[in-house]
């Protein structure tokens, strides 16, 4: 992926997908226990993500799979954002009125950006930030009801879920070289699992056939392959600008919703729409360049022969790009436009 423009568009694609479950969950599933609409929509991207890797093979290309030293941060990553973030929020929902989990749900995209600047040091400018800004204050809007936000120990379980989230963001953000199929699919069986169980333990039982494969197929595409795009617009992307173009998920919700249920539009949604429409724009007019110098570096990825990518093979090689295998990047100081993608994660001098 070459194109800056192709990060964001993927980027967008996958808050798309996420952004359509709400709606299709709401005319597909009807009443049941939270866990459970959980379970289902994550046991559904497990299951078919893993499908598609058993039917392509899994270990037609070895060098896509995940290193030993990655898979401490895939554990983490699957702690937070698959079990301690959902059942947090399912906890939280169950006291905490739909327009405030609405607006606490914004918290994700803030924390994920955070984390980033601050743990993480990607750089951030004014116009990254005002985006940010934007994006966030869209969605806002978009939830915004009167007198309905308030804290409650719902409201903070909510909000602890958003930090867990942001941390997985994060997380990902180390693993994100590898096979991003992989990373979707195993978050999806150990979170569809881990939710199952606890709604089996509260006494719930599985739904009628229809409603299950319906949930199971709502979660593969919600879920699974969008988490499978996330991943990828991360490795592009870096993570607050990921988290950011993710964080405009209600409005594509809103608008499906607008299609299944035809009415006008309120003001909040064009004021949200344009809101966010203004951060997209701020961060993708961003230009970020100054000489910067790449340490050495040894990962595995699919890549082509571009300027980063300059090393000799160990095997037989026929010309074929993309092409994926364990490669190193020797030292090199040069000056381009970029963003913090898997090959500029270097530190910027403040001041």
């Amino acid at each position: 992926m070459q194109s800056r423009f192709t990060a964001i568009l993927v980027a967008l694609t996958a808050a798309a997908l996420f952004g359509a479950t709400t709606p299709i969950a709401k005319a597909l599933l009807g009443p049941m226990p939270p866990f459970m609409v959980a379970g289902l929509f994550y046991l559904g991207s497990g299951v078919g993500l893993g499908a598609i890797l058993l039917a392509r093979g899994i270990w037609r290309e070895k060098t896509e799979g995940m290193r030993a030293r990655e898979i401490a941060w895939l554990c983490g990553a699957i702690a937070f954002g698959g079990v301690a973030g959902p059942a947090l929020l399912m906890l939280g929902l169950t006291s905490t009125p739909a327009a405030t989990s609405s607006l606490l749900l914004n918290l994700e995209g803030v924390l994920t950006a955070a984390i980033a600047w601050i743990v993480f040091r990607e750089n951030v400018d004014v116009s990254v930030f005002l985006g940010m800004a934007a994006i966030v204050a869209g969605g806002v809007v978009l939830a915004w009801e009167p007198g309905a936000a308030h804290a409650t120990t719902g409201a903070i379980l909510i909000a602890l879920a958003c930090l867990c989230w942001a941390i997985d963001n994060n997380l990902t953000r180390k693993i994100s070289t590898a096979d991003a199929m992989v990373i979707a699919c195993a978050k999806g069986l150990v979170a569809g699992a881990t939710n199952l169980g606890i709604a089996f333990a509260m006494g719930a039982h599985l739904p009628a056939p229809p409603i299950v494969i319906a949930a199971m197929a709502t979660g593969f595409g919600g879920y699974g392959v969008s988490l499978v795009l996330f991943v990828i617009a991360l490795r592009h992307l870096g993570t607050a600008r990921t988290g950011a173009y993710f964080s405009v998920a209600p409005v594509f919700g809103v608008a499906l919703s607008l299609a299944v249920w035809p009415q006008t539009p309120g003001m909040p949604f064009w004021i949200a729409a344009a809101l966010m429409t203004l951060g997209v724009w701020l961060h993708v007019r961003e230009r970020h360049e100054h000489e910067h110098t790449h340490e050495r570096l040894e990962h595995t990825h699919r890549h082509v022969h571009d300027e980063h990518h300059r090393h000799t093979h160990d095997f037989p090689y026929s010309g074929d790009e993309p092409h994926t295998h364990p490669h190193a990047h020797l030292p090199i100081t040069h000056s381009h436009a970029h963003f913090p993608d898997i090959h500029h994660r270097h530190s910027h001098k403040r001041g």
